[in-house]
């Protein structure tokens, strides 16, 4: 029987995160993909914030759980309950600021710190609809990603573009490793909920092979 929340019925239930500097456009990203809404003016997150969608990936019904840093990141303190539970990651930069690049290594390090080693992780490079101002180029980020064996996309949360390929990829990537190992018990695992039960299962060999692959870049 599938797990419930509220009146919808999901397969699976998966928590990611998204981390990067203070406007770089997170919020967006994520109102975009949930709600299919952007605006123009919008304020620092204030307060723990995260939203929901639920996905059909192989004929299953995905849900996904998605927490904004809600602002905290202006002051360097995320949480480490921020962190708990989640198995992808969306690392956000903009890419007119090269400074939130520079600082993509620093959240990827906190990242590293507070997640298991085997969360599936994607590099953002956000704001591709004002390529005319770019300070980061693609063959940057994609280099930084390759360095470091993340997933790499541009998107623009403005456009559109993009947006639901990101989130996609990650949960698709996270649903592969889960369905090839939910009868697995290892200690190198990652807690997933599965049909509303917590399952331990081992996805260390398998996030190595699929990180290797890559993903899409524009």
């Amino acid at each position: 029987m599938a797990g419930y929340r509220g009146d919808e019925e999901y397969d699976y239930l998966f928590k990611l995160v998204l981390v990067g500097d203070s406007g770089v456009g997170k919020s967006n990203l994520l109102s975009r993909f949930t709600r299919d809404d952007f605006n123009l003016d919008s304020k620092s997150t204030i307060g723990v914030e995260f939203a929901t969608r639920s996905v059909n990936v192989n004929g299953k019904v995905i849900k996904a759980q998605i927490w904004d840093t809600a602002g905290q990141e202006r002051y360097r303190a995320v949480t480490s309950a921020y962190y708990r539970g989640a198995v992808g990651a969306l690392l956000v930069y903009d890419i007119t600021r090269h400074v939130t690049f520079e600082n993509a290594k620093q959240w990827l390090k906190e990242l590293r710190d507070h997640t298991d080693p085997n969360v599936v992780l994607m590099l953002v490079g956000n704001k591709s609809d004002l390529r005319h101002l770019v300070a980061v180029s693609t063959e940057d980020g994609k280099a930084f990603a390759e360095q470091e064996s993340l997933y790499f996309i541009e998107t623009s949360a403005l456009e559109s573009t993009n947006v639901e390929n990101a989130f996609t990829e990650v949960l698709t990537q996270i649903y592969q490793i889960v369905s090839k190992n939910a009868a697995g018990t290892g200690d190198d695992g990652v807690s997933v909920n599965i049909r509303g039960k917590g399952v331990r299962i081992n996805v260390r060999d398998d996030v190595s092979a699929v990180k290797k692959a890559g993903c899409c870049s524009s």
